[in-house]
């Protein structure tokens, strides 16, 4: 699984966020889940994760999980209001979902979850030098 975030620059994704995934084969993502996410300065870009990155990924043909998360300035430290969820929630159920793709719907405990003797970590370097291959 993937979590992609970039902060808004006018009105879509970082030209660096762009160019790293420019770097990347159209398949290399195929069927992997992606939880999308940005930060920036208002709440009135947040559709740059419907215009911009869903797209992007679409393309890259990874699935996108439903919930996204989007960060303004007046998120940090807020709990919401009525409607809408504050910002740990969003990434609680974002979390929750990408983790559910990942285990094919088996539960996992969230953050509270620690690696055990048989999970695989896969260092970074290697994790990026694996996405230039179908």
């Amino acid at each position: 699984g993937l979590i992609a975030v970039s902060p808004v620059f006018t009105a879509s994704y970082s030209g660096l966020f762009k160019s790293f995934f420019d770097l990347v084969e159209n398949t290399a993502l195929t069927g992997k889940p992606v939880v999308v996410a940005a930060t920036g300065g208002t709440a009135r870009h947040s559709l740059v994760l419907e215009h911009a990155m869903r797209p992007l990924f679409a393309y890259l043909r990874a699935v996108t999980l439903p919930t996204s998360v989007y960060a303004a300035s007046e998120d940090w430290g807020s709990s919401g209001d009525e409607y809408a969820d504050g910002l740990p929630a969003r990434i609680r159920r974002a979390g929750g979902e990408l983790a559910s793709a990942i285990t094919g719907g088996r539960a996992v405990s969230g953050a509270s979850r620690t690696l055990g003797v048989d999970d695989e970590v896969v260092p970074f370097e290697q994790q990026l030098a694996g996405l230039g291959q179908a």
